[in-house]
């Protein structure tokens, strides 16, 4: 989701928040944001099989790159509801909503073990946006969010490596 915060651009691929700013046409991130805060992992005791994820309570921990250099990363405990790991799709995919851009799903492949999705997106901001969610355990994934954005006369790329690890029952 991209929307407007303070003159900042906020860009929502699942839990993870990226916050973009122009300054004197200067583009920078600042930390990833809520890894956790809406959908990204679930929360009950019933496993998964051997594909997709266990409901419970879910450490996740990012570590962005920003045009090459590593930035603050991030650790934050979520708990996932049965329903957002029985839709790991939802969960995990980027809404396209947005202001002042048109974004466009190019990519969205679901399997039971990995998620890879692209969303390409013009007007005041151009960016390409790709996850990829590899689901190895019913306990653990691991991911991998590329962004690419132009806006006014600058690029900005980012590069974000996400794990998560379940840890238990919600609290």
């Amino acid at each position: 989701m991209q929307t407007r915060r303070n003159g900042s651009l906020l860009f929502s691929a699942g839990h993870e928040e990226i916050f973009l700013t122009c300054r004197t046409k200067k583009v920078f991130h600042s930390a990833p944001m809520p890894l956790i805060a809406a959908a990204l992992i679930v929360l009950a005791a019933s496993p998964a099989g051997a594909d997709g994820l266990q409901a419970g309570y879910w450490k996740v921990t990012s570590a962005p790159q920003i045009n090459g250099a590593p930035a603050p990363g991030n650790e934050r405990m979520r708990c996932l509801t049965p329903a957002e790991v029985a839709d790991l799709g939802k969960t995990f995919s980027p809404e396209t909503n947005t202001v002042n851009s048109t974004c466009e799903r190019v990519e969205h492949e679901v399997t039971p073990t990995s998620l890879k999705w692209q969303l390409a997106c013009t007007g005041q901001v151009t960016m390409d946006v790709a996850g990829a969610f590899a689901f190895d355990t019913p306990q653990h994934y691991s991911a991998e969010v590329r962004t690419q954005m132009n806006m006014a006369g600058q690029t900005m790329t980012s590069r974000v490596k996400i794990e998560g690890e379940r840890v238990g029952e919600c609290p």
